[in-house]
């Protein structure tokens, strides 16, 4: 995960390209019925998903809630990787799109070879 706010963008640059603010990923959700899959630590936007909700747990996994519905976007998604999770009651996987920062290119340089 880049830095969520510094950062150089480029007009017109479109998302997936060199410059641009967001890239797509794509995580397969588990399989099996009421699965659930943690969220990689980040800050996503997330897009709508039939059958996959978003929970968060604030006691350590002891009870979690659900804090975006299924097949609901969520203009702004933060995860520390451990405490917010998919939960995907479709019965098989389910890909779940979502826009995270851009994390850059790589720059050659004098002391970064």
């Amino acid at each position: 995960m880049a830095l969520a706010l510094n950062k150089i963008i480029l007009a017109g640059a479109g998302s997936n390209t060199p410059g641009a603010y967001f890239q797509a990923v794509t995580i397969t959700t588990r399989d099996t019925g009421t699965a659930n899959t943690l969220v990689p630590a980040g800050a996503y936007v997330l897009f709508a998903t039939s059958n996959v909700a978003i929970q968060a747990t604030r006691d350590n996994g002891s009870n979690w809630v659900t804090i975006v519905a299924k097949n609901t976007s969520s203009p702004w998604l933060v995860s520390d990787g451990v405490n917010v999770r998919f939960l995907n009651d479709a019965g098989s996987n389910v890909n779940v799109t979502l826009l995270e920062v851009n994390g850059g290119e790589a720059a050659p340089g004098t002391y970064n070879d």
